[in-house]
């Protein structure tokens, strides 16, 4: 795992995007992407919300390929709770699962629960480096 520091926008061409998400789904259908790169997302990307929104009806709360090589990584279940370390390390499991099957060699991850999550970093890094290889860029933004 490689750690960096910068705007995750600007690997859109090279790499997988990760977008920290929840597993909220409005009566429209559409995911609730609130804040933080969840919302960056889909603010970018019309129709991302409800791309999400349908595989989280279908399949329940999982890592989904998306399209605009993009890739959910859920951290909670509401936007009205706390990230949840367990399902974290559940995202992370099934990020290096999809990441294998796709054969993608280089995926940006923003720090899982820590921005508007509110998760302390020295708490979640410790699960990631369990799980992430070199393929796994875990980038801070510049602004924190």
């Amino acid at each position: 795992m490689i750690e960096c520091c910068g705007q995750m926008w600007d690997y859109r061409a090279t790499a997988i995007i990760a977008i920290t998400t929840g597993g909220v789904v409005s009566r429209k259908g559409n995911c609730a992407m609130p804040r933080g790169c969840a919302r960056q997302a889909r603010d970018l990307y019309p129709g991302l919300a409800a791309q999400l929104g349908a595989l989280i009806q279908q399949q329940g709360n999982h890592v989904f390929a998306l399209e605009h090589n993009l890739v959910s990584f859920p951290v909670e279940n509401s936007p009205y709770e706390i990230p949840s370390l367990r399902l974290i390390e559940q995202s992370c499991r099934e990020l290096v699962a999809l990441a294998d099957r796709q054969q993608w060699q280089k995926i940006i991850v923003p720090r899982p629960g820590c921005g508007g999550g509110g998760l302390n970093w020295q708490d979640v890094k410790p699960i990631l480096v369990r799980y992430f290889d070199e393929r796994f860029t875990i980038i801070t933004s510049e602004d924190t």
